[in-house]
């Protein structure tokens, strides 16, 4: 295959705004951070990744959203409320005994994407957390109301904290 360069991608998901990231990543030969850095403009918009523990707290009071961890071997869905975490010993800890905890590698994280884009005939919006070598750590959506469309409180919270994050880049 020929080498991919970012105005081949600019131009496939210009036509193809809803593709799988890491998908096209794959086919493409690149990072999914590349992908995301190629969406149109007005899709997407790349923060700091040194903001992970304030937009991880910031979402924990979100309510119900689904966080997706999606590897060459499976996708994780987990659907809930995330809960609280802390930095500790070189870990932002999910502090929680039961459902959905962990210990995550923060300092890992070099950009944090917020993406407002279709998929699968939908509207979508999701917290991209991107590590340093341009993988997907995980995706955090916005969750959805019983019509199954986009919360409007939460969607709100999405844009707000995208807004007052630092800017890593215009893409």
């Amino acid at each position: 295959m020929a080498s991919t360069t970012i105005s081949d991608l600019r131009s496939y998901l210009a036509e193809n705004p809803g593709a799988v990231i890491e998908d096209v990543a794959r086919d493409h030969g690149v990072s999914p951070r590349a992908v995301i850095e190629a969406l149109p403009f007005d899709l997407v918009k790349l923060r700091k990744g040194s903001s992970f523990a304030e937009v991880m707290q910031d979402i924990a009071q979100w309510g119900e959203v689904t966080l997706i961890v999606h590897t060459s071997d499976g996708i994780f869905e987990f659907s809930g409320s995330l809960p609280a975490g802390e930095i500790g010993r070189g870990y932002f800890n999910l502090m929680q005994p039961k459902g959905l905890h962990g210990h995550l590698r923060h300092e890992r994280c070099a950009v944090i994407a917020f993406v407002e884009r279709p998929f699968m005939g939908k509207s979508s919006a999701f917290v991209a957390f991107l590590n340093v070598d341009g993988g997907v750590m995980f995706k955090v959506f916005v969750g959805r109301d019983e019509a199954r469309a986009l919360r409007q409180d939460q969607l709100e919270r999405f844009r707000t904290l995208a807004e007052r994050i630092g800017i890593v880049s215009a893409n």
